[in-house]
């Protein structure tokens, strides 16, 4: 049952992580304020696994090229997840942006059980469906949701965010089934720390290609982007054990609770203006996150 706290814990790093990007994306452009992400939180991924490592008198098991091969293609689907989540906060607000890419738990589930072979029970799909149409509530911001809605761009930033958040969480299971070992959390941390340093690699190296100027900030900015790299790299641990003892569309149903706690840091932490229709929204995830859970326990 170690997944379910986990996953609480994920969600709140992940809403606390989100709403410190969102003042370094003022700052930087997309692909630098990504880049804080991983580049400040791979010192904390490589602590987490040394500490671990050495609480339980542990040992890295050996690392296949598949393995290597699955985490390099998580990190590049979260960058592109991020990115694309960063670009919906720039047509619309915090909370229009991560509502739209927590459609992820939908995606998940259709994923997960075509790649991965997952099934839910009934009332579990159930409680994603209304935790869903919750967070479409919230995106909505009161007014009536149209057809044209889901076309507009902050829409399709955010439906693509989710996707990639999505096949970021397929690929992560993927890895942590084909590590050589029987400790879930020890395969999530070692998965976090090769995901983590490939994702330096890759938005690293396009930043410093195309977007040289931006470098200098991204250390001039080490203050706010050191704690986006610790709530990130603490969020992403969390994330990654949770997916790898758990199936991952109840991880993603589970954690649809950071729409209520993105909520929060949207008003006490970016004093955005409240909407009407946030609280029937906010009810329709709490609703759908409790069925969820009733249905997978």
């Amino acid at each position: 049952m170690i997944w379910l706290p986990a996953t609480f814990l994920a969600a709140l790093f992940q809403a606390w992580r989100t709403a410190v990007q969102q003042r370094v994306r003022a700052e930087l452009s997309v692909n630098a304020a990504g880049l804080v992400r991983y580049l400040y939180g791979l010192p904390v991924g490589i602590v987490l696994l040394l500490g671990y490592l050495g609480w339980r008198g542990a040992t890295i098991p050996p690392i296949s090229p598949y393995f290597l091969m699955l985490c390099v293609a998580a990190g590049l689907a979260q960058i592109i997840g991020t990115n694309l989540l960063l670009l919906a906060f720039g047509y619309r607000n915090y909370v229009a942006g991560t509502a739209f890419a927590k459609t992820e738990a939908i995606q998940g589930a259709l994923l997960a059980f075509l790649l991965l072979g997952e099934t839910l029970s009934w009332l579990t799909l159930g409680g994603i469906a209304v935790g869903v149409a919750g967070v479409m509530i919230v995106a909505a911001g009161g007014q009536r949701l149209r057809l044209s809605d889901m076309v507009q761009p902050a829409a399709l930033c955010g439906l693509g965010a989710g996707l990639g958040f999505t096949m970021t969480s397929i690929f992560v299971k993927a890895a942590s089934l084909e590590l050589a070992s029987a400790d879930k959390m020890l395969a999530a941390l070692v998965a976090l720390v090769v995901v983590q340093a490939g994702q330096t690699l890759m938005q690293g190296s396009y930043v410093a290609w195309r977007e040289r100027e931006q470098l200098p900030r991204v250390f001039a900015t080490w203050r706010t982007s050191g704690q986006v790299g610790l709530l990130a790299a603490l969020g992403s641990a969390c994330w990654f054990t949770g997916f790898a003892t758990a199936p991952v569309a109840l991880v993603r149903a589970v954690g649809q609770v950071e729409v209520i706690l993105t909520l929060g840091f949207s008003r006490f932490y970016l004093r955005e203006a409240r909407k009407p229709g946030e609280v029937p929204g906010l009810l329709l995830v709490g609703l759908g996150v409790v069925l969820a859970l009733t249905g997978g326990l």
